[in-house]
């Protein structure tokens, strides 16, 4: 599912942000840090599975042996070290990571592995690994740019589909099912999520879909997304049924240019709050500002939420080849909601839009 990608040189840029801290090893387990490094995905399996990455040697993959034929050797970045039922695995990882002073661990490593490697390895202290593996993820290659491009493309003909699709009539779930369908009819590996939220369940940004049977003059919310050989995709468009009331159509008017002004902000040099505050001033203005209810946006790639955020506070300049989303909303209580989403990457002389489906308001009947 991973493509081929220069590992032993990510492993060798890690290293050098290990060395800045002065860590002697790096272990990461479960998460999206493990394909970025190793190009593999660990199942979440009660069998431990962890990339061992020491400073001045090699890196070791200790993975259960039942699970070795699913790994592809990415050319030598790190070798393979299969562990059989009755063996200890944290033992094994102690070993190669060896007298360790710091180790970096991966956020999403399993609470009960942590506890037993800091009881095998007692002289060692424990930190979080993102302070080395954010720096790399979240600045894109052109190679990573391309594919989440092409997973980007894939949502907008999924939404180019539904326009000639009916809405009326038919229940959340279902029209979840089809989008779903027309996610892997449009090539990606997997269709991860469906969020279709009509009429008063439109004001919960995360609604999962029920049986409430969508309705004429209902605002839909449909935010999807799958993954593109191990790259997220995520897009939010809002459909009507029928014609807008008035009051509909005025709303999201004021979203469209909420969008447009957090596209506008985007720069290297700028912030994540930057942005945030372009598309958030918009809807105050009209408002609408105590319905804006989350963050502008998120950073995707391996994972569909990770850094860059787009959100007050984050201070830290954009810079050529992060990726993010631009997603501001309006949410009316027991009433209505809408969203528009766009992947988009920061480029060396501004935005890049990954997404390009039209973000007006979709009539379908």
């Amino acid at each position: 599912m991973f493509p081929d990608a220069d590992y032993s040189g990510r492993l060798d840029r890690a290293r050098a942000l290990m060395d800045e801290r002065d860590a002697d090893v790096m272990l990461l387990s479960v998460g999206a840090d493990l394909p970025y490094f190793a190009g593999y995905e660990a199942m979440p399996l009660e069998r431990l599975t962890m990339l061992v990455v020491p400073k001045d040697a090699g890196a070791v993959l200790v993975v259960p042996r039942l699970e070795a034929p699913r790994i592809a050797l990415r050319g030598g970045a790190f070798e393979v070290w299969p562990w059989d039922e009755l063996d200890d695995p944290v033992g094994v990882v102690a070993r190669h990571a060896g007298k360790a002073d710091l180790a970096l661990i991966g956020e999403q490593t399993w609470s009960r592995f942590l506890l037993e490697l800091q009881r095998t390895m007692h002289r060692t202290r424990f930190e979080s690994a993102s302070a080395v593996t954010r720096q790399l993820r979240m600045r894109k290659d052109a190679a990573e740019i391309e594919l989440l491009r092409a997973a980007a493309a894939a949502t907008d003909r999924v939404v180019a589909a539904l326009d000639g699709v009916a809405f009326g009539g038919r229940t959340e779930r279902d029209l979840a099912a089809e989008v779903q369908r027309l996610v892997m009819a449009e090539g990606h590996d997997i269709a991860s999520f469906a969020i279709i939220a009509s009429g008063p369940n439109a004001a919960s940004p995360h609604h999962e879909p029920t049986d409430r049977m969508i309705e004429e003059g209902d605002t839909v919310v449909v935010d999807f997304g799958g993954r593109w050989h191990g790259y997220c995709s995520d897009t939010t468009r809002t459909f009507v049924v029928g014609e807008p009331s008035p009051e509909i159509a005025a709303a999201h008017s004021v979203l469209e240019a909420a969008q447009a002004a957090g596209r506008a902000a985007v720069r290297p040099g700028a912030t994540g709050e930057d942005v945030d505050a372009a598309a958030r001033k918009v809807i105050d203005a009209a408002g609408y500002g105590d319905h804006f209810i989350h963050r502008t946006g998120h950073g995707i790639g391996l994972e569909v939420h990770e850094h860059p955020y787009i959100v007050a506070g984050n201070s830290e300049p954009l810079e050529a080849g992060m990726t993010f989303s631009i997603e501001p909303g309006i949410y009316l209580p027991g009433r209505f909601g809408m969203r528009i989403e766009d992947i988009v990457a920061c480029s060396t002389d501004g935005i890049d839009e990954l997404n390009r489906s039209p973000r007006t308001l979709h009539e379908v009947s």
